[in-house]
């Protein structure tokens, strides 16, 4: 069930890693850092979506994606520099050299509009740009998804300690979930699915021993919130503040027992690739995941979570209670 799909997704996520690595490495120095230049993340976004969807295609030619990315960026003599850049990376991990056009033609291939019908792939190639910058977290995710439901996730956190007590040790974790078949954590660039091991949520029982996981970026969530909310819940514990999906893989493995994304503006849309591969891993590793009102996300619509305000996620002992706080906190607002 979904075999194919998931050692695919495996090794489009692990290719892209590694490129995402690269650019850290060879581009992300105190220069970029001190002027706030974005180009390094830049690269590796781009650099990132056209393995994987290289990578898809090559297997899944039928199956479309949807992709955070478009080249438009990369076009004509304005995109030139970022262009050549991101071709030499890309021919960096392919086995054959290719054009400019077929790299650009492959990111571009993430345009679909999504629905509720067939299958097809959503893709983050870089998601928490800042904390890629500062070398902390940051996930490349990608799901399949089938007739509006995600059947498959994966998320490769680079920079995630493969033990979060243990920041000083070994780093690097790949998630996967396929549904009905539980969520499982290995080393990103470890021994292949014999390093597997199984992962759960956590089995916290009163919210006053919980921990919240949160954003680093307040504009992803409302603290103010949170704070309101951590106080109705009785969490005196510090959050644990981090970037990017690698969020969903600290509370689908215990790290933390809730996730927390509260809308900020009513209008805002979140994007499916932001949220599908994490949903599946916390589902499958015995959480539950809804929107601020209850709903599960709902991916049959489009690029966008449009039927949903923000996200919940906790273990399933506190959930009910964890969903009872937000609702007190936000009542009215959305």
């Amino acid at each position: 069930y979904f075999g194919k799909e998931r050692a695919v997704a495996i090794e489009a996520v692990e290719c892209a890693s590694r490129v995402c690595q690269a650019v850290f490495k060879r581009l992300v120095t105190e220069e970029t850092l001190t002027k706030k230049d974005k180009s390094p993340v830049t690269v590796a976004d781009f650099g990132a979506q056209a393995v994987v969807n290289l990578i898809l295609e090559k297997h899944f030619p039928d199956d479309p994606i949807v992709g955070e990315e478009d080249s438009k960026d990369l076009q004509g003599e304005e995109g030139r520099v970022l262009r050549e850049k991101v071709v030499d990376l890309v021919n960096t991990v392919t086995e054959q050299p290719l054009s400019s056009d077929e790299i650009l033609r492959s990111i571009d291939r993430g345009q679909y509009a999504g629905g509720p019908k067939g299958s097809h792939w959503t893709l983050d190639p870089i998601d928490g740009t800042k904390g890629f910058l500062r070398g902390e977290q940051f996930a490349v995710c990608l799901a399949l998804i089938v007739d509006g439901k995600v059947r498959v996730g994966v998320l490769g956190c680079p920079n995630l300690p493969y033990e979060l007590d243990k920041p000083d040790g070994e780093r690097g974790v790949l998630m996967v979930a396929v549904e009905g078949q539980g969520a499982f954590q290995r080393r990103l660039h470890g021994g292949g699915r014999a390093d597997e091991v199984p992962i759960h949520a956590s089995k916290v029982a009163d919210t006053k021993d919980a921990t919240f996981c949160e954003s680093v970026e307040a504009a992803h969530t409302s603290h103010g919130d949170s704070a309101n909310i951590a106080k109705l819940l009785n969490i005196t514990r510090p959050s644990v503040r981090m970037d990017s999906q690698c969020k969903y893989a600290a509370v689908a493995r215990g790290d933390a027992d809730i996730y927390l994304r509260l809308p900020q503006k009513a209008a805002y849309e979140e994007k499916i690739w932001d949220h599908a591969a994490g949903n599946i891993i916390i589902h499958e590793s015995g959480g539950r995941v809804t929107d601020v009102n209850g709903k599960p996300l709902d991916f049959s619509i489009g690029r966008t979570l449009s039927a949903n305000k923000g996200v919940i996620a906790a273990n399933a002992n506190i959930f009910d209670t964890v969903i009872d706080a937000v609702q007190t906190t936000l009542a009215g607002k959305f």
